[in-house]
């Protein structure tokens, strides 16, 4: 979830077109672009109408399970990797990054966003400073998912396609997994920094209401810098790791499936071969499924805050991107769903948890530690190998 309200600059111009319509001026007049090549008085009220009311719906049904699957799916995998030593292997800790903002996303902007496109229909009541929070947060967690899925791919080759060359430090996997913050954390700052409340009249039955419009709107003389600084994060956050991610991918399917196995091939390797095989086949879906989520919000915004003019004519365009941001966000669960319900048998963990905390009750002279050692007789290093990504 991330970059979605730099794309509000459009929408926001549009909604400041139906407050000059109104006959209403205010202080963003003289510092913003309004010349989109349209009469005020054709722009329509996009909160009025049976499309609005559908993308309503959705957005709500979107919002509520991205914090039902995200919120407690990616709180179980942290739990788990914090209560099992064993599970803290380099992928998984690189998977507890992108859990880790997708969760915070889920439990801190997700209430704040149903209540703005639900419950107040593109009415924000929440502060200045809270608008420019929400707008951060999730501008930094789709970059940081993007940069762990790009390490997530990256080390996988370095695993399969060179395996002889000694894997990764875990003073070197710290320090990559602090570049993973720190670079969304900095390049997300103008999210923050060009965030406003624009107040704007609904076009209802009683004229006197006024909304507010949160959202990240650049000055008219800064547009050039807008571009630049879209395009600039579109290269590095999006293009930029799909043709990495892709090559990786590519190579070690190349490895996987079309690179004979010098030797006898006992069963153990044969078996060891089919879980690495299942492991790039679901990587390979998320990597897909990013693309498939996010490429139609990138080439929206790029048509709409580069060509307003044939985006903003049609009537319900503002509600086809609220449609598609939903697309974009729903990403999140996918992660969740592959990553840690899926690969890392987050379930199971959950389950011996609770089991041992049960007997803990009941046998109160053995530790939790000595019951955790009698229920993990399983061969650690088989079922990280197939399961835990490793």
């Amino acid at each position: 979830m991330g970059d979605l309200n730099i794309s509000h600059m459009a929408a926001a111009s549009t909604e400041m077109h139906e407050s000059l319509s109104e006959g209403k001026t205010d202080h963003y007049m003289d510092s913003y672009d309004m010349d989109y090549g349209i009469p005020p008085d054709e722009i329509p009220d996009t909160t009025q109408g049976q499309a609005f009311f559908v993308a309503t719906i959705v957005i709500g049904v979107v919002l509520v399970c991205i914090m039902l699957v995200c919120g407690l799916g990616n709180f179980i995998f942290i739990a788990t990797l914090t209560r099992y030593k064993k599970l803290r292997n380099l992928t998984n800790l690189l998977i507890a990054n992108l859990a880790i903002s997708d969760f915070i996303v889920a439990v801190v902007c997700c209430p704040f966003l149903v209540d703005y496109y639900v419950v107040k229909q593109l009415s924000w009541d929440h502060g200045l400073v809270l608008c420019a929070s929400v707008n951060y947060l999730r501008t930094v967690s789709l970059y940081v998912s993007t940069n762990a899925l790009l390490a997530i791919a990256v080390d996988r080759y370095m695993a399969i396609v060179h395996p002889l060359r000694p894997r990764m430090k875990y003073q070197t996997a710290y320090c990559l997994i602090t570049g993973v913050w720190i670079v969304p954390i900095l390049i997300s700052i103008p999210s923050a920094y060009f965030a406003s409340e624009t107040m704007y009249p609904h076009g209802g039955s009683t004229p006197t209401t006024h909304k507010i419009f949160c959202a990240q709107i650049w000055p008219v003389d800064q547009q050039a810098y807008y571009r630049s600084y879209f395009l600039f994060i579109f290269a590095v956050e999006f293009v930029g790791p799909v043709i990495v991610m892709a090559m990786c991918y590519a190579q070690i399917s190349r490895e996987l499936w079309f690179k004979s196995v010098p030797g006898f091939q006992t069963e153990q390797i044969r078996k060891r071969l089919r879980c690495r095989r299942k492991t790039v086949m679901v990587l390979i879906g998320i990597l897909t499924a990013y693309i498939l989520c996010w490429a139609p919000y990138y080439g929206f915004t790029i048509l709409r805050d580069f060509h307003p003019t044939l985006i903003s004519r049609q009537k319900n365009s503002l509600v086809a991107f609220y449609i598609i941001e939903c697309i974009a966000m729903s990403n999140s669960m996918i992660n969740t769903f592959c990553f840690v319900s899926v690969k890392n048998n987050t379930v199971k963990y959950l389950k011996k948890i609770v089991l041992l905390r049960w007997r803990s009750t009941y046998a109160p002279s053995k530790t939790v530690d000595e019951m955790d050692m009698r229920t993990s007789c399983v061969p650690v290093t088989e079922e990280i190998e197939c399961i835990h990504l490793r």
